[in-house]
């Protein structure tokens, strides 16, 4: 897929340019946002938390990019190259034809993975191009001071907490503090620059036309040997690789955590205070990450998480929310303090920008389900999980048994104060009986009585108290009235029927309260307040929620419309944020794996039930 962006070169009085317009590349440790006029945007060194060294998303003065691109109008055009993460941005002039090739070598665990290498391959394909270049790096979220040595080919930006080199096949300049360079290419010719974290064990290393040519195939081959892992074939194949490539971009390789996104602070509200920081593991979004990629046929990727899991016992915890809290960081540690840059403007003005993230200390019974439900799919479609791993998973469920009848913020993460919403109470009826389900299976020691007591109490409390007669459908929170999309999950969930007289009302009061045209509200702020100001756009996850439950209830002409029009809203490269703005634009973290991961899963299902 290709798009052409012209109207979006950046000017003086364009500073920001839509966060669609970026593609996403990285090395399974961190990532880069490369924008549509060949500007990185976002690069944080060395991992998805460090403090970002190009953050011109963020502060088009302040923050630091690369900029990289012709020197007379063009128009420009981005895509893959096929079944990778290899970005290629094309440029074409009236002189001559173009184009970045943007990727980072993905290394195995040595010497050389501490490279952190992002590589640019300037090539002429046609006529001739003048090209400039502007490395102006800006340290610890623009608040570092760096000094910059050039010495011919090669320049170093050191700083306090990090330093790294620059090597190009184009002459360079310097100021002391930032780094250009102006050269033509004709027909044939290529430039390569090659950005890589230096230290005391890994020394400043050039990078060669002919290294460049080779680590470029080489990640192609990486990216197209691993894609060849997947098991799909059906409608839509495209799009579902896509977003497989995307979740396997958004996984730390050394721990096998995987992160909400690969972005801090994109808002869900241009210029409201919805700006959250989600370069973290979110047990939910992971757990879910894990079923998007065992459907798909990726097993290796589940079995690192549970290796993240067990190695960081991270299921072993014993905080006042009970065993597990709701986020960790990608090396496992259970403290992400939140706090505001100040100095920092915001994307289109959008403050504060936020680092870290205060909803650790929240309760949110769901992640259980969710988690469990995870662990019981790889034991199904995986490898058997160990007998450590069933122990945490008893003891879960045990403690579940005594805590599930309590209120908590939710899947939501509302700050507003905790509820008893029924969403937390289908996840904690899930985390049992999908512990029930492993027990029975593979005879497996439980306490299958207690387990069973709390299951039928969790079912008949949403059955009673979850129903409102008022609205014919199932409601946000005990005893409410207030429709929530989060109950989009009862029947993927297992826990109705999809044809069940109950849900099919549930769905049509959902379809005529929250849904606008295929898009779909998590809920409605004004009558569910949650702490915070201003309205937010569509949730992205909750469409194809949507779009899945129509399949499931046998609406399939439906589903497939309403399937086919998320589509429409994804950017050029196939690519969604975290929500989608009155207008059809891209708001919130980008790209975001709770839209990926749930792209898959309607696209898995419709097309099964499209026969």
């Amino acid at each position: 897929m290709a798009f052409d962006t012209a109207g979006f070169e950046r000017a003086d009085n364009c500073r920001y340019i839509p966060i669609s317009e970026h593609g996403l590349i990285g090395d399974l440790r961190t990532t880069a946002l490369v924008g549509t006029d060949g500007t990185i945007d976002w690069y944080c060194c060395p991992r998805f938390d460090s403090p970002s060294v190009f953050g011109s998303i963020l502060d088009a003065d302040r923050g630091g990019s690369f900029e990289l691109a012709a020197e007379v109008p063009t128009r420009t055009r981005q895509f893959y190259f096929p079944d990778t993460n290899v970005l290629i941005t094309r440029f074409f002039a009236a002189d001559g034809v173009a184009e970045i090739q943007d990727f980072m070598p993905v290394v195995d665990e040595s010497r050389e993975a501490a490279r952190h290498r992002l590589i640019r391959r300037v090539i002429c394909v046609r006529g001739t191009l003048p090209f400039r270049a502007r490395i102006a790096p800006r340290f610890g979220y623009g608040a570092e001071a760096h000094s910059t040595h050039l010495e011919g080919h090669v320049a170093v930006f050191r700083s306090p907490s990090l330093t790294l080199a620059l090597t190009a096949t184009a002459p360079l300049e310097s100021d002391g503090l930032d780094v250009w360079s102006h050269f033509k290419l004709i027909e044939g010719e290529s430039n390569v620059f090659a950005l890589d974290q230096i230290g005391d064990d890994v020394p400043a290393r050039s990078c060669p036309r002919a290294e460049a040519q080779e680590q470029a195939e080489a990640t192609v081959r990486f990216w197209r040997r691993w894609l060849a892992g997947s098991h799909y074939h059906g409608r839509w194949r495209e799009m579902v690789h896509r977003s497989a490539l995307v979740l396997k971009l958004l996984t730390y390789a050394p721990t096998g955590a995987i992160v909400a996104a690969p972005t801090t602070s994109l808002p869900e509200q241009i210029g409201g205070e919805r700006n959250w920081d989600y370069r973290y593991v979110w047990i939910r979004d992971a757990a879910f990450c894990i079923y998007a990629m065992l459907r798909l046929g990726f097993t290796s990727e589940a079995e690192a998480f549970m290796g993240f899991l067990g190695e960081r016992g991270i299921m072993r915890g014993t905080g006042a929310n009970g065993p597990l809290q709701i986020m960790y960081g990608i090396d496992g540690r259970s403290e992400l303090p939140e706090y505001e840059l100040s100095h920092l403007e915001g994307y289109l003005g959008s403050a504060p920008v936020r680092v870290g993230n205060a909803a650790t200390g929240q309760l949110q019974l769901d992640i259980y389900g969710a988690l469990i439900d995870s662990i019981y799919l790889y034991d199904k479609w995986g490898q058997p999980i160990s007998s450590a791993r069933w122990d945490e998973v008893g003891a879960m469920a045990d403690w579940l048994c005594e805590h599930w009848d309590q209120p908590d913020e939710g899947i939501w993460e509302t700050r507003a104060g905790r509820r008893d919403l029924v969403y937390s109470r289908l996840m904690c009826w899930v985390a049992l009986e999908r512990a029930m389900r492993m027990a029975n299976r593979r005879g497996l020691p439980a306490d299958l009585p207690r387990w069973r007591q709390a299951r039928d109490a969790i079912y008949r409390q949403i059955m009673q108290r979850g129903w409102s007669v008022e609205r014919g459908a199932f409601v946000q929170a005990l005893d409410d009235s207030v429709l929530d999309a989060s109950l989009l999950m009862m029947p993927m969930a297992k826990f109705i029927s999809p044809t069940d007289p109950k849900w099919l009302s549930t769905l049509d009061a959902l379809t005529t309260d929250l849904v606008s045209d295929s898009l779909v509200y998590r809920y409605d702020p004004t009558a569910s307040p949650d702490g915070l100001h201003g309205p937010e756009g569509t949730f992205s996850i909750c469409s194809f929620w949507y779009v899945e439950a129509l399949a499931r209830a046998g609406r399939l002409e439906e589903a497939r419309l309403a399937f086919e029009k998320m589509l429409t809203y994804a950017n050029h490269l196939g690519l969604f944020a975290e929500e989608i703005g009155p207008t059809g634009e891209q708001l919130g973290n980008f790209p975001q794996a709770f839209t990926h991961l749930s792209l898959i899963s309607a696209a898995f299902n419709l097309d099964r039930a499209l026969g």
